[in-house]
């Protein structure tokens, strides 16, 4: 049965990947000054935040119920850091956006852009990390079923 923490798991992992590859986009387009490189970083950070907006639902649904006893702590944890990540998304790709949109290219706001595309990247880092603790250190999400013994083997 697909439950909340099945599609938080399998859709959580598309972001991850566009602001990483997009971050590492952006550091290529900074050195080689090649605009394939900033075209895609700005794309993928697009795509990323909007996977970041999907990821966050997901896992509100899939933290339902999950905030009683031992997993108290760490899901607020990761819930606070998923919060800011969401943000930090948002305001990265509507400055981006905004740049575009009225071709405004000085210096000072391609390292704002940066820098804010640093911020995004370490804090996907920090929620990552603070989710895979909830899997693998807390259990969270894990459905236990034991062998049933008394069927026969299919062959």
């Amino acid at each position: 049965m697909l439950t909340a923490p099945h599609i938080h798991a399998m859709v959580i992992h598309f972001p991850i990947a566009l602001i990483f590859v997009g971050f590492l986009s952006e550091i290529i387009a900074l050195f080689t000054k090649k605009q394939f490189f900033n075209n895609a970083a700005f794309y993928l950070l697009l795509l990323g935040a909007l996977g970041a907006i999907v990821a966050y639902i997901s896992g509100s649904y899939a933290g339902d119920g999950m905030t009683d006893g031992i997993l108290q702590v760490p899901m607020e944890l990761h819930e606070e850091a998923a919060t800011i990540t969401l943000w930090l998304a948002i305001i990265t790709a509507l400055y981006r956006v905004a740049l575009y949109y009225f071709k405004y290219s000085q210096s000072w706001t391609k390292w704002v852009g940066i820098i804010l595309f640093t911020a995004l990247t370490g804090s996907v880092a920090r929620t990552g990390y603070l989710g895979g603790q909830l899997v693998f250190q807390h259990g969270a999400g894990i459905e236990l079923a034991l062998p049933d013994f008394g069927s026969e083997p299919s062959e």
